[in-house]
């Protein structure tokens, strides 16, 4: 796709939480808008050249010929949104673990560095004694 609307709200908008409701309902919301534009304009064109080229479907009834067009519209629409809700899915979890991985890490160069001072006080100590 060459624009993808955006998973979330503005970037680190504090009025938007992580993974907050609000934020994946935009998501499905611009896919459900994408797959009905896209999928209505494949079955509006599939419409008009079956109509141009085919005795049988240029005997149909306008509204029948609206609804062969409405269907895929709504079934992309649906199929679409629910991608895009998976993705922001995906995408809220990746950035949880990355939250959880850089906690881990500040952990471990805190606990580093109470050792390294550890350590530091240990050999002072043993100059002193040596003294």
């Amino acid at each position: 796709m060459p624009h993808d609307p955006p998973t979330t709200g503005p970037r680190n908008d504090p009025l938007v939480p992580l993974g907050s409701p609000n934020a994946a309902a935009h998501a499905a919301t611009w896919g459900a808008i994408h797959g009905a534009v896209k999928w209505g304009l494949i079955s509006a064109f599939a419409v008009t050249g079956a109509s141009i080229l085919s005795p049988v479907v240029r005997g149909l009834t306008i509204q029948f010929r609206v609804y062969l067009w409405m269907c895929p519209t709504a079934v992309g629409s649906m199929v679409e949104a629910d991608r895009r809700l998976v993705r922001y899915e995906h995408e809220v979890r990746r950035r949880r673990r990355e939250l959880v991985r850089d906690v881990r890490e500040a952990e471990m160069r805190r606990e580093m560095e109470e050792v390294e001072a550890l350590e530091r006080a240990a050999r002072r100590r043993r100059e002193k004694e040596k003294e």
